[in-house]
């Protein structure tokens, strides 16, 4: 009898102890981890983002802001007697949504019901709406573009849930859409709230202002779809751009797009394609050829070379002029850029080798991204490097632009070097106002940059470029006619081009 009451009292110390032990593990040992379990069944923790910045021109005027929306929705299952009279007064304060069409989208519904998603409304039917019991509305943001198609592309838009998808507000969406605010509330059986926990510092989200100038981007958009029409060219596309600073102050391309009315277009109309599309540049790029001759001391601009007129055979293949017409004999390397010459360039880049023609393009940074804040930039393409042994023929034709692939970006950077007097600056998008002519960034010396501004200035007055005279400046620029290329192969149009600059301004 003993030896039984020993054995029970030894079987209930040994419970009673894991008991004890069990309380222990839970009251102390693993005490925070069951509390934050418990807190986080009837504790929510939600993100909340503030409204996102606005994006503005050079001058402070908008070009993305937001506007207050609103979502309309009810709960059908809860609708009386006078429901359907309360949709009625709904479609009388907001005569878009139709009594029919009301009625269809509650009738075989009980749940949360949505009855009109981001509509604009005036304060007097807020007022109203707010009044007709059992129907509520939700607040929301709308990113709006208030300029339509202006710096479209530039801008890009957003997707539903406010997150960049394209443009500045896919490369800014960071600072654009801002840092959130972490709200900790507790919450009823049915996810309502109600006690606020804690707050995270406040949101904050940035206001982007751009280089772009909403006058001269307008003044170019209306030129450029101008040109465009009456050329019944596919498509075109334009840049202007500050030389000292690198500050972009209008790009364009067109066709375009509404970015309010993303999906009304063609997605092809929302890209960059000054930025995005290599090209073959065409006689555009005879001016780097120059300009690296000049340089590396192989000519000067009064140096002459024997044009063949206007022929030449380079490895079994005909060199001629654009113009079949010329017939060119001796001209001086300025002449050779006024002209245009096709068989000039080549002898001035056979005098300069490729390995000094292609220190030169690394110089330019060409095939190289230049770091706009765009996505999608191309970096062009230069199959060859300068340790190649380049044929005769391929060396011909990179001298005027053909086999050889750049962005319009690119050569828009290019002529900023001729024109700021031989510093290669970095376009951006972004007001900044701080000069990139330092010393670190000079890759020609200012007498070459001054000689090729010249030979410029005579293709405007003298040469082929003569269309882009205008009263009361002196102009350089160079044109350039190259030929597309074919995604099946081969060529199948033409891709017409001027880049040029004032001269005796500013550095700009």
């Amino acid at each position: 009898m003993k030896n039984r009451i020993f054995f029970s009292f030894i079987v209930f110390c040994f419970l009673f102890a894991v008991v004890i032990s069990k309380a222990f593990y839970i009251q102390v040992i693993n005490k925070q981890r069951l509390l934050s379990y418990a807190k986080s069944q009837f504790i929510r923790e939600v993100k909340a983002y503030p409204n996102r910045g606005n994006i503005l021109d050079r001058n402070g005027s908008p070009l993305a802001i937001n506007v207050h929306v609103y979502n309309i929705f009810t709960i059908p299952k809860n609708k009386d007697a006078d429901f359907y009279n309360r949709l009625k007064k709904l479609s009388d304060t907001v005569p878009e949504l139709t009594y029919p069409k009301l009625k269809a989208l509650v009738q075989k519904r009980t749940r949360y019901t949505w009855l009109a998603r981001k509509v604009s409304l005036s304060d007097d039917q807020l007022q109203k709406i707010k009044k007709l019991e059992g129907i509520f509305l939700e607040p929301h943001s709308q990113r709006v573009y208030p300029n339509r198609e202006l710096m479209a592309q530039t801008l890009g838009f957003v997707g539903i849930d406010n997150t960049g998808l394209a443009g500045i507000e896919h490369s800014m969406n960071k600072e654009l859409k801002g840092t959130h605010q972490v709200i900790k509330y507790i919450h009823d059986a049915k996810g309502r709230p109600i006690k606020y926990e804690s707050k995270s510092s406040e949101a904050y989200a940035e206001d982007i202002q751009l280089a772009l100038d909403k006058d001269i981007q307008g003044a170019l958009e209306s030129y450029l779809k101008e040109a465009v029409d009456n050329h019944k060219a596919f498509r075109g596309g334009a840049g202007v751009m500050d030389a000292e600073t690198g500050e972009i102050l209008a790009i364009a391309n067109y066709p375009t797009y509404d970015p309010n009315k993303v999906t009304a277009y063609p997605p092809e109309n929302r890209k960059m394609a000054f930025v995005t599309d290599p090209f073959e540049p065409g006689s555009i790029f005879k001016t780097i050829t120059i300009a690296s001759a000049l340089e590396h001391k192989v000519a000067k601009p009064e140096t002459k070379f024997f044009c063949e007129g206007g022929k030449m055979k380079v490895q079994n293949h005909w060199i001629s002029e654009a113009e079949t017409h010329e017939k060119f004999e001796w001209l001086t390397v300025g002449d050779i850029l006024k002209f245009s010459s096709n068989v000039g360039t080549t002898k001035i880049a056979f005098s300069l080798k490729y390995p000094k023609l292609r220190q030169s393009l690394d110089k330019f940074q060409f095939a190289q991204k230049t770091g706009i804040e765009v996505r999608g930039e191309s970096k062009g393409i230069l199959s060859y490097k300068e340790t190649d042994k380049v044929r005769p023929l391929s060396l011909s034709n990179i001298s005027f632009g053909q086999g050889i692939a750049t962005t319009a970006i690119q050569m828009l950077r290019s002529y900023a070097v001729i024109a700021n007097g031989g510093y290669l600056v970095k376009p951006t998008l972004l007001k900044q106002g701080i000069s990139q002519l330092t010393p670190e960034n000079k890759i020609i010396s200012s007498e070459t940059a001054a000689s090729v501004t010249k030979m410029l200035m005579n293709a405007v007055s003298d040469g082929t470029g003569t269309s882009a005279i205008i009263p009361h400046y002196e102009m350089a620029g160079k044109t350039g006619t190259a030929q597309r290329v074919s995604p099946r192969g081969g060529y199948d149009g033409y891709i017409g081009s001027f880049i040029g600059f004032p001269v005796n301004v500013n550095k700009k």
